[in-house]
Formats: structure tokens, sequence, C-alpha cells
């Protein structure tokens, strides 16, 4: 049978693929002549093609994209466990964080500005608040109430066990936030976030007002969509900070715009003594900022203010620069890292607390972040563009649910 026009035979496109750190490097390359439109597969990492789904067929164990970089990874992997994917319907996924006591993986969708829940006994995936001013990034404190970071009203809240709302922050130096990202808690009762302009656009919060990186030429229409738009939370940028709230409700900013442009996740090491902190690409708007695309620590002194920095990783694999996004650290100090990049690279990145790749798992999309959940904390979830994906492993999340 004559091939179809487009059609490109999967090991030729599988080569495409392993030559992609050579191909990036050249810029404004063309095309190959002979393919006439975009091939996308249901994924090109597996052999046959892998199927994802309820309706999907069972998947080979060990699974074939869970791939063992260092032999210390393996101990860290449940070999009897694939990764499923649980739900498929949603437009991009963020802020992924387990509830002790609701025993539920709580989850925001940032496009839709909704937040969902997966209950562990059902199975079932349930909307949790129908508006949550673009929520993304989200976390349950030490006493187990939720906090969450909102881009449209560009504040931090925590709902409180009476069902009020506490705004944890909302401006520094008496003006208001940018679109503040991830949260994490400390066990002194800090909170601490990142407050970069990512949500300072209309599909994930809203836009500036006129000048600045976000709408320089005035041309967005930053007013239309919404009626609380300049009336609750900011409309022009300040510099990016990454931020500490003290029990008190006093803000400080630990690092600077200088210190880390664009800070994104945010992940304590299990005993609270170093710091990740993720510094991502180009923010919103043509003259937006870069980042370095790296995670980055910090030493936490006893008076919380941050030391030593260092980088821990470029995020450069096989020729690529990958894009972190956010993150979590197990029990042993391992670092869960959610990338986005080429297909057959994007997915988790996990590295040992020396920096060191040790393993990775591909999906078919990016991966924005993800969460240690279930009864035990030993169920990896990830949340990948419109789609939730778990993965049961062989160690537990060290946050604080």
């Amino acid at each position: 049978m004559k091939p179809a026009p487009g059609y490109m035979p999967r090991r030729r496109l599988l080569q495409g693929l392993g030559g992609l750190s050579v191909g990036l490097a050249v810029t404004g390359a063309a095309p190959a002549p002979d393919v006439a439109e975009t091939v996308r597969p249901p994924d090109v990492t597996t052999n046959p093609p892998r199927q994802w789904g309820p309706g999907a067929p069972p998947s080979f164990t060990p699974d074939p994209d869970v791939l063992i970089i260092d032999r210390s990874f393996r101990d860290l992997l449940f070999s009897a466990a694939t990764v499923h994917r649980v739900w498929d319907k949603g437009t991009w996924l963020e802020g992924p964080a387990w509830s002790a006591e609701g025993r539920y993986l709580l989850f925001s969708d940032t496009v839709t500005s909704r937040q969902y829940r997966y209950l562990w006994e059902t199975g079932e995936i349930t909307v949790f608040r129908p508006e949550s001013y673009h929520s993304n990034g989200n976390t349950f404190d030490y006493q187990g109430r939720q906090l969450s970071c909102e881009h449209f009203l560009r504040r931090v809240i925590r709902w409180e066990h009476d069902g009020s709302v506490h705004v944890v922050a909302d401006r520094y130096e008496g003006r208001p936030l940018n679109s503040p990202n991830d949260v994490v808690v400390h066990p002194d009762g800090s909170i601490w976030f990142t407050d970069p302009g990512y949500g300072a656009s209309f599909t994930e919060g809203h836009a500036d007002e006129p000048g600045g990186e976000g709408n320089p030429d005035g041309k967005i229409r930053w007013r239309i969509g919404e009626e609380l738009i300049g009336e609750i939370g900011g409309n022009k940028r300040q510099a990016d900070h990454t931020f500490r709230v003290d029990p008190s409700g006093r803000i400080e900013a630990v690092l600077t715009q200088a210190q880390l442009p664009n800070p994104n996740g945010l992940c304590f090491s299990p005993d609270h003594k170093k710091l990740y902190a993720i510094s991502s690409g180009r923010q919103v708007g043509a003259n937006g900022h870069e980042g370095d695309q790296a995670i980055h620590v910090f030493d936490v002194q006893k008076d919380t203010t941050l030391a030593n920095p260092r980088l821990l990783t470029n995020m450069r694999f096989q020729g690529v620069q990958m894009g972190p996004d956010g993150m979590k650290a197990d029990i042993y100090g391992n670092l869960w890292c959610g990338a986005g990049g080429p297909l057959g690279l994007c997915g988790v990145f996990v590295f040992n607390p020396e920096g060191h790749l040790i393993g990775r798992i591909r999906l078919p999309h990016g991966v924005s972040n993800l969460a240690f959940g279930g009864p035990k904390r030993n169920w990896l979830f990830m949340c990948a563009g419109e789609s939730l994906y778990r993965l049961q492993v062989n160690t537990q999340g060290a946050g604080p649910a």
C-alpha cells in the first residue's frame, strides 16, 4: 500500500527525536521537505505506541516510560507500578496538593479558573470550587488549611476551618503583587511564595494596564471580560520577588529579581535547611525578561534569611534546554521536578540531593507540577497539560500533608 501524504515512518520519527539536541542548535532550520503535516502519534516513547485513558490496554511492566539512569532510582520505584492517566478533561492543570484530612488531591485549572479534587476512595474527579480566580499553586499547612495562589486577584489566600478566607498577602511595600505562583509552608508557621508575572495575561489572569513589560503599547484590552479587573488585585507589574510571610503577617522579600528572575516552583528539603527555587523562561509580553530555566538552591539560616546561593542543575538534557516548573522533595531528599520540552524528553526529572539526575518519567506533555498523595503519600500525581497522571512509588513525599 502506498503511504498516505505526510506519512512519516515511526523509525524515522524516532531518529528525528534523537537528533533534537543538534537540530535545536540550528536556528531557522527549515522542516524536512517531505513532511506535509504535523505528526502527532499517541506517544513516540514506546513501541508499540502507548495508549492512554480508561480504554487503554494494560501497560507493560516495568513501565517503559519510567527510566532508570542511576541505580539509586530503582530503589524509589515499585516495579509492578505503571503510569496511568487519571483524567484528561482539563485545559492547563497546576498546583496539585494532597489533603490528609479530606483524603483527596486538590488541583487547579488555571485557564478555566476552577479547582478540582480527585477523591481517593472512588477515583472520581469533581469540581471543588467553580471559581478559583485563576488559582495556580496550592498547598496545605501543618493545620490542614488550604493555601492558594490566585493569579486574577494577585494574592495568596488561606481557607480557614470555618470556611472563611484569610488574605495572606496581596501587597508588598504598598504595591499590589504580580501573580503569586507557587507556595510552600515552613514548620515555624511562615508561608513562602514566588511572585513572577506569569498570571498577568488574559489567559491565566488579567493583563496589566498599558505600559510595562506585559502590555507595553496598550493594545491588550485589559479591562474587558471580568467585572473585577481594576477593582480587586493589581493591574501593574512590579519586580519579581520570592516572599516569606511570618506568622504575624509581616511580609519580607527573601529573593529579589536580580537574585532569582522569574521565580516559579519552590520546595524545601526534608529538614527545611535548604530552599530549592526554579527560575523559569520569558514572562508574558514581547518585552518580558528572561530567567535561566534552572533549579537553584539556598541555605536557610536560623534567622530565616537565605545564604550560599548555588546552581543545583541547569536542566539541560541531551543538548536540549528543558523547562522546569514545579517540584517536590521525597523523604530521602530527592527532588522530583516537572519539566516541559520536546516529546520524548518532557515529563518528570528526578535528582538526588547532590543534583545528579537519577531517573525520568516520560509523558506525552510537559509536567507543570506534581505532588505525593494517597493515604501513605506514596503515589506521585503529575499535572501535565490537560491531564492528570499517577504512579505508585517506593518513597514518600516530605511535605506536611
